[in-house]
């Protein structure tokens, strides 16, 4: 058993092999042996989406193949099979290749209600994040766990990589500005896989009224925050490269602007542009598609910047210089179109001021340094992998 940070068994990590020669990535999912005793003979509810694969294969799919009685599925934003636009309100429903019960965790229902949960013994998370603060799949990870505490469900979290855990960076968000697309006081970029997530989740005491989940992670192999690591199933409708995904946390602060991220486009988060900036070498026309039904400047030309270089192929650090550039090329008037928003991504209200005002990318990051340290600290007390 594992111990959260004031010495309370909470957690059991599943690893069987920690020194193994082989380097390919395998990840929480494929090692059944791992779980599967833990899930026969229970009745188990699913937390999952279109990530959640053992290559070719969905995880539920492979569990009913192993005669384990998964009686509900649960689903995120954009739905169980991943085709509903970022907001779009998902109906709970069946899902047409099981016939099983298919729960939405998405509008008006975030949290797995008690009736919900009735019959199901343990709970199996296994939804493939991107390691940013706002992206909401860690929220529903949150509220999941809430919701298991308190009906005594053990919860089994199948560890994935995180693409973006190499490095960690941000402003760490204030608590008053709470919501579902930032639930917790970590930077924009966390650095941690989705289980050591859930540990800190459970070892921060985040949950209500302070209860922890009966939670055990099951480890991914030849992983460490270092490794690369491609993601063979999109996470979402609009991230769909893995430079999309390095430029996720960067640009996602220019949707409460009105410039576009190229959503509409091919390129969706490897392009921003409007069709009042200057014209450039780039230019691009968003239009109704997989992923944005009404994208922002439908059917209008806008002239931007392509970001679909080897330079953005790795990011090191959150990059500020898109919304920088974006409050120059508005010739430093307010751009941002939804403040209330744009404050809740950024988990503070200054720094949509310091934009405004013209402050130095370098003196923006000076002002978080503090906190960001703290948080790099408390963290190191939940990785499973080395850095």
């Amino acid at each position: 058993m594992a111990s959260c940070a004031n010495g309370t068994p909470q957690e059991e990590i599943m690893d069987e092999t920690k020194n193994e020669d082989v380097e390919e990535i395998v990840v929480g999912a494929e090692r059944i042996g791992q779980y599967k005793n833990m899930l026969l003979g229970k009745h188990v509810g699913i937390v999952g989406n279109q990530s959640s694969m053992l290559g070719k294969t969905h995880l539920v799919d492979t569990l009913l193949s192993l005669n384990v009685d998964v009686v509900k599925v649960f689903s995120p934003e954009h739905g169980f099979r991943g085709k509903a636009d970022a907001g779009e309100h998902v109906k709970s429903k069946v899902d047409e290749l099981t016939g099983l019960p298919l729960i939405s965790l998405y509008g008006s229902n975030k949290k797995p209600s008690n009736e919900q949960l009735e019959g199901v013994e343990v709970m199996v998370f296994d939804i493939q994040d991107v390691g940013v603060r706002f992206y909401t799949y860690i929220s529903t990870l949150h509220y999941v766990m809430e919701a298991c505490a308190e009906n005594n469900i053990p919860l089994i979290v199948l560890d994935r990589p995180n693409p973006n855990g190499h490095y960690v960076d941000g402003p760490v968000l204030e608590l008053e500005f709470t919501s579902f697309v930032g639930m917790h006081p970590v930077p924009i970029v966390h650095g941690m896989t989705i289980g050591e997530y859930a540990m800190m989740t459970n070892g921060e005491a985040w949950l209500k009224t302070k209860k922890t989940c009966n939670l055990t992670v099951v480890r991914c192999k030849n992983y460490t925050h270092q490794t690369p690591y491609s993601l063979p199933v999109p996470p979402s409708p609009n991230l769909r490269s893995d430079v999309s995904i390095q430029l996720y946390p960067s640009l996602c602060l220019l949707e409460a602007t009105d410039v576009t991220v190229g959503r509409g486009t091919d390129g969706p988060f490897e392009r921003y542009g409007h069709p009042n900036f200057p014209k450039t070498t780039f230019e691009f026309i968003p239009k109704p598609g997989f992923g944005s039904k009404n994208p922002k400047h439908n059917g209008i030309i806008c002239n931007g910047y392509d970001l679909n270089t080897d330079k953005y192929a790795r990011m090191l650090k959150l990059d500020l210089s898109f919304l920088i550039n974006a409050n120059k090329l508005f010739k430093e008037k307010l751009f941002v179109k939804q403040a209330k928003f744009f404050n809740l991504l950024a988990g503070n209200d200054v720094l949509k001021q310091q934009i405004i005002n013209g402050i130095s990318e370098d003196d923006i990051r000076e002002t978080w340094q503090g906190k960001l340290n703290n948080y790099k600290l408390m963290r190191v007390q939940y990785l499973l992998y080395s850095e």
